[in-house]
């Protein structure tokens, strides 16, 4: 590589990366929290999944219960598990029947406790997990200026790792076992920086390309529909398989009984270890009535084993069926395995934890070239005022982005004592608090400050985060474990975890920083 093209990638990869930091740094931090995002909710509401992966309900007797609150003839009506907790969402569509009112063929979407048969609407229902994991693509934005936003700074991370390949491959293998802690500051970061990239790049690499697939896909969908599809969008998402099939309402009463449990049974009893996820009912009490039973194989079956039946309720045939034990088609693969990529949630706990720590590396690898930045422009033939300038830019980007641990951990706590919380009140509490200690960070104007004190107090909460949950709930770790509380003794033994590592980590920064002290 000639030298010419060395300085461009270098410099195309050090203004890249600095564009993107304090974005991609929360975007690494809570998608690390996001892969324990059903444990998380399950800890903060206190429940636990009996049967993972597949809905735990018995569909006649609250279809039952349902018809006393409104009618329901001629509506669609599906129930779907989005995640591993007790609540599911129900999903009414407008009723067909057109002797009904306004009012009383109106849709609704609600979430339903599978336990105790209680319902609430999303901003009620709203936790702290879904909360992060929605921060770590903007969500909280005004839609979908939150998502472009993420997606274009995956597409940085992409070009930014790239590229950084490209600028270290000659001295990638040599410079992998070289750490020179002695050395000068910036050497320490360049060496800290290069080995962790090089360790953290396949991961980085992979949630890097499905990070850009799932938030800037529309803008990739966009031109097909108008080329291909003349503008009709809703035959692409047919073709994709996106879109439930339609069937027209007949208006006229089904004359049988009607066992949406029975259906149920013969899908699970025709694949072994097939998790029912999602139910799609049809045309409710019409003869045009079908319904329509979805899921997964087990991962340890087949990592992408989506499938389905279709059963016209009417004469009792199947109208269509995908088989998942048969070969994956390249559209489901490319759907399937980029979710699975993405989400880490086909290989356990064990799986999540190793993408948890490759993300918080993720995080040190975006903090550390930052500092790189910095200590490269820390030179005294560079101007005064553009050092300072320099020096206040990473002090606001160290500010922002250490500050997200200790208010994370103190917003756990708020959701276990204020339960539920609630989406307003966890919005006001994150972001005004993420704020205040960003300005008091901010306003000191001292790096050490700002990464011991947000490192020791956040690990410091972080240990509490079991004591207030035992103390307002009485499922303490001896509890959770006798009981099988297996998702809530996780969230607990997990803060312990950090919290330990934390202060361990603090201490030996103290300990350095003494000891740096006395040499000089």
């Amino acid at each position: 590589m000639s030298k010419r093209t060395y300085n461009i990638l270098f410099h195309l990869h050090t203004v890249s990366g600095i564009v993107i930091s304090v974005a991609l740094y929360v975007i690494f931090f809570t998608g690390s929290f996001s892969f324990f995002r059903d444990e998380i909710v399950n800890w903060e509401r206190g429940h636990t999944v009996k049967a993972p992966e597949e809905i735990n309900l018995d569909f006649d007797e609250t279809l039952e219960q349902m018809s006393k609150e409104r009618n329901l003839f001629g509506r669609d009506i599906e129930f779907k598990q989005y995640y591993n907790e007790q609540h599911i969402g129900v999903n009414l569509g407008a009723s067909k029947d057109t002797l009904l009112t306004k009012e009383k063929a109106a849709g609704a979407f609600y979430y339903l406790n599978t336990d105790d048969k209680s319902t609430t609407d999303y901003a009620t229902s709203y936790s702290l997990g879904e909360f992060l994991y929605r921060l770590h693509f903007f969500a909280q934005m005004p839609h979908p200026f939150g998502y472009y936003l993420s997606g274009f700074v995956a597409l940085f991370f992409l070009f930014a790792l790239i590229t950084g390949i490209v600028v270290h491959w000659d001295k990638i293998i040599s410079n992998f076992y070289v750490f020179r802690p002695m050395t000068k500051l910036k050497t320490v970061w360049t060496d800290a920086h290069t080995a962790l990239g090089v360790i953290g790049f396949p991961f980085q690499l992979v949630y890097a390309v499905t990070g850009t697939f799932f938030m800037l896909k529309i803008l990739l969908v966009a031109p097909t529909v108008l080329a291909l599809y003349d503008g009709d969008d809703k035959k692409l998402y047919e073709d994709l398989e996106y879109a439930h099939p339609h069937f027209e309402f007949q208006n006229t009463p089904i004359n049988k009984s009607i066992n949406i449990n029975s259906y149920v049974k013969q899908v699970k009893s025709k694949w072994n270890n097939f998790n029912v996820n999602e139910v799609h009912i049809f045309n409710y009490g019409d003869k045009g009535m079908h319904v329509s039973v979805s899921g997964n194989l087990d991962y340890k079956n087949k990592i992408n084993g989506y499938g389905y039946t279709i059963y016209n309720v009417t004469d009792g045939s199947i109208y269509g069926i995908k088989d998942p034990t048969q070969k994956t088609s390249y559209l489901d693969a490319v759907k399937g395995i980029f979710y699975r990529l993405h989400f880490g949630d086909y290989g356990g706990y064990g799986l999540r934890i190793i993408s948890f720590l490759l993300g918080l590396i993720g995080c040190f690898v975006i903090l550390s070239g930052v500092l790189i930045w910095l200590t490269a422009r820390n030179k005294k033939n560079i101007p005064v005022k553009k050092r300072k300038f320099n020096e206040a830019v990473v002090r606001y980007y160290l500010a922002i982005c250490l500050s997200m641990y200790p208010i994370t951990a103190l917003s756990f706590i708020l959701v276990k004592v204020l339960n539920p919380a609630g989406m307003s009140l966890l919005y006001q509490f994150y972001f005004i608090g993420w704020l205040l200690i960003s300005i008091f960070f901010i306003l000191k104007k001292d790096n050490y400050l700002t990464n011991t004190y947000s490192l020791l107090s956040g690990s410091i909460i972080g240990l509490s985060i079991p004591i207030v949950n035992g103390i307002c709930t009485g499922n303490w770790i001896w509890v959770s474990f006798e009981k099988g509380y297996d998702q809530i003794l996780f969230i607990d033994i997990f803060w312990i975890v950090i919290g330990i590592v934390g202060l361990l980590i603090f201490s030996k920064i103290i300990k350095t920083q003494k000891n740096n002290s006395i040499n000089k």
